[in-house]
């Protein structure tokens, strides 16, 4: 199986380009764009507020009934402290290998949908194709919720969804939803030496952090679980916490972000309930010495789980271009419960693995990018 040199050229092209969430993608947007315009496709661009990031929504057959939506995002986590022996915008090729910040995750798949533009167009298919391109997925799905609003507002109703995700090939029909949240803590400062008269915010927000992770403990006893997932139970983790000023200074102040990665169907806003209520009863203590102290609480994030139908069209969908009756389930989250829950079929399928994803010196297989560009040139017949 062989990758073609136009397709090689456009995951090269894409990977070269900087487009770690920090950074704009407008680079890489209007690469894409200039390419499609050149072709006659209208490009529908939508902009984060600071018109540094944006979204690309384009249409090969505008007006056919239906339509399969090829899907992908187009920002990388960073590289920093990370042991690459390559240049993360080398896009360097070695061993049947393309190295590179997102070539698995996902530049790749983009770069080889945007390779077969000049195809799909000569297909003339009875359904449209669109292309869905978004920013910061990587740091919460945000982008994609402007461009699905978009499909609202153009009045249009695709009926496939397929997300071009690390899956090596095998349509995955289900994913974990990842919630994140900030709390911050405001206790009352004193000399250590006076601790009665004082709120200590770190202790208080250890006592939240137990709760937390005996949420965690409980889910991972008891359920509910899901097999198939490498760890088929809701997880609990404080990923940051940060408080106090000195050693001999009662602490005013204290925060900590914390997640939910939870199974499809376990309701992650219930358990940020059971959070919120445990906070409320220790504020008890704490707005007794100061009316002023206690919890607040920021979201950071909310990317829903994802959970296919057995009958889901895009599974079959999906399937029949892989060649292949095989499902998976993945660990990480995606855009799928996003686009799901707006009406459209979805599964994620693409090339790589996330094994390779995120980590120094991340590469694709030229073996799974062939697969790929196989499974997309048989969208168009």
């Amino acid at each position: 199986m062989t990758l073609s040199p136009d397709a090689l050229a456009w995951a090269q092209r894409l990977v070269r380009l900087n487009t770690v969430s920090r950074e704009s993608n407008l680079p890489l947007i209007e690469c894409i764009a200039d390419h499609l315009r050149t072709l006659r496709i209208p490009v529908r661009l939508t902009y984060d507020e600071a018109r540094r990031k944006a979204n690309l929504f384009a249409t090969i057959g505008e007006g056919k009934p239906d339509g399969v939506i090829l899907s992908g995002h187009t920002d990388t986590v960073p590289w920093d402290g990370q042991a690459w022996t390559v240049d993360p915008l080398g896009a360097e090729l070695r061993d049947a290998k393309l190295y590179g910040r997102g070539s698995a995750d996902m530049k790749s798949f983009i770069g080889l949908v945007v390779a077969q533009t000049a195809r799909y167009l000569a297909a003339d298919a009875p359904f449209a194709i669109h292309y869905a391109f978004s920013f910061d997925e990587e740091v919460g799905c945000f982008g994609v919720r402007h461009l699905i609003a978009d499909l609202k507002d153009a009045d249009l109703a695709p009926r496939h969804c397929l997300i071009g995700e690390p899956t090596g090939m095998v349509p995955a029909v289900a994913h974990k939803g990842v919630y994140r949240w900030r709390c911050c803590i405001k206790g009352k400062p004193a000399h250590s030496s006076l601790t009665p008269s004082a709120v200590n915010a770190i202790e208080a927000g250890a006592r939240l952090v137990t709760q937390i992770a005996g949420m965690g403990q409980q889910w991972r006893e008891r359920g509910p679980y899901h097999e198939g997932f490498d760890v088929p139970f809701t997880t609990a983790c404080v990923g940051v916490i940060e408080g106090g000023i000195a050693d001999n200074v009662v602490p005013e102040d204290c925060a900590f972000h914390y997640e939910f990665r939870n199974l499809p169907g376990h309701d992650a806003h219930a358990m940020q309930r059971r959070v919120l209520d445990a906070a409320t009863a220790l504020e008890v203590a704490m707005k007794a010495v100061d009316a002023g102290t206690g919890f607040r609480f920021e979201t950071i994030c909310e990317v829903p789980d994802f959970l296919a139908r057995p009958d889901e069209p895009a599974l079959a969908l999906a399937q029949r271009l892989a060649g292949t009756r095989e499902t998976t389930l993945v660990a990480f989250g995606t855009e799928a419960g996003l686009f799901h829950r707006a009406g459209v079929s979805t599964v994620v399928c693409g090339p790589g693995f996330i094994t390779q994803a995120h980590q120094p010196d991340e590469f694709v297989s030229l073996d799974q990018l062939a697969r790929c560009e196989r499974y997309l040139q048989a969208l168009a017949g």
